[in-house]
């Protein structure tokens, strides 16, 4: 969070907060979590994105004094972007409609968000949670992908699926999100990492699913999906990193498939691995022409990246002006 966000902020005593909750089908638990929001944070702004549900999810939500947006393109992706672009708030706390998030702790997040002058605080649940909380193989791909992450962006990440996240206006306003369905959360860690956000992790109470509550998540077809949007966020952001590796890997199989045909020579002072020799120079020349592909694509990001660097300085200059 900048200065600017914060000055802002005092300015007007007390900051704006928006509760975002995308619902699909959460009629067991979704009047409750608004209540309980509504409770902890009287003063924020509850909203209810309902995805297409075919149960009383909106109605439900409407009566416990939430404010019901429809969101008809079906993906928990499309309801962030729609969530993004439509509500305005000087801070925003994003959970589920699941009632598997404890409400009491959005003060603490919030809190978090203010004094360590934060982009984004992510709910960790991996250190607190119900027994039945994480369904079979959820805890070990969550450790696998936020593993994966840490190592290839360099950042201590725990907990990249938590779904309860505290954002800045800043932050919403610099994203561009593309996923479309429950990588929604690992591209906002991702893009956030990318765009030197700072991110905090706080540790929170993940609770099971009460009874009648079904989760909406596949487990290999959206881990499928996660590792997909990881591949191309990489790919995208740190073309010379993706890049290199290719052209290491070319460069080393050329020098396997070159091996036979120069030790020909060195022996006979003719080459019999003729194919092999035409091989190896098609993966050096592969090498090189994949070094040269990072080194002006990786040009071209961090462009863009100054960019919107320049870009994020203009909105935080019109904001001090409005504020004035």
């Amino acid at each position: 969070m900048s200065q600017t966000d914060k000055a802002h902020m005092n300015k007007e005593s007390k900051p704006t907060i928006a509760v975002l909750l995308p619902c699909y089908n959460e009629e067991v638990t979704v009047a409750k979590v608004v209540k309980d929001f509504r409770a902890v944070l009287p003063q924020a702004s509850i909203y209810v994105f309902d995805n297409n549900s075919t149960d009383r999810t909106a109605e439900l939500a409407r009566d416990a004094g939430a404010i019901v947006v429809k969101s008809p393109r079906q993906g928990k992706g499309h309801v962030v972007r729609h969530m993004f672009e439509t509500v305005e708030a000087d801070i925003f706390v994003m959970a589920d409609g699941d009632d598997t998030y404890p409400p009491e702790e959005a003060p603490s997040l919030i809190r978090t968000l203010e004094e360590t002058g934060a982009d984004m605080v992510v709910g960790m649940r991996l250190s607190r949670f119900d027994d039945q909380a994480f369904r079979r193989l959820h805890e070990f791909g969550n450790k696998l992908i936020s593993g994966t992450i840490s190592l290839l962006f360099r950042a201590p990440i725990t907990d990249v699926l938590s779904g309860y996240r505290v954002y800045t206006r800043e932050f919403t306003h610099s994203m561009y999100l593309q996923s479309s369905g429950f990588a929604i959360e690992t591209e906002l860690t991702l893009q956030a990492l990318i765009k030197n956000c700072l991110i905090r992790e706080v540790p929170v109470h993940y609770r099971s699913r009460p009874q009648g509550s079904v989760s909406k998540l596949n487990t290999f077809a959206d881990g499928l999906h996660i590792f997909k949007a990881i591949f191309l966020i990489f790919k995208e952001y740190k073309p010379l990193a993706f890049f290199s590796i290719l052209s290491g890997i070319a460069f080393i199989l050329g020098l396997i498939a070159g091996w036979f045909p120069v030790r020909d020579y060195l022996q006979t002072s003719y080459v019999s691995h003729v194919p092999l020799a035409v091989l190896a120079a098609a993966l050096e020349i592969l090498a090189v022409l994949f070094l040269g592909i990072g080194l002006i694509l990786n040009a071209v990001t961090r462009f863009h990246i100054e960019t919107q660097a320049v870009a994020k300085r203009l909105f935080r200059a019109m904001e001090q002006q409005k504020s004035k």
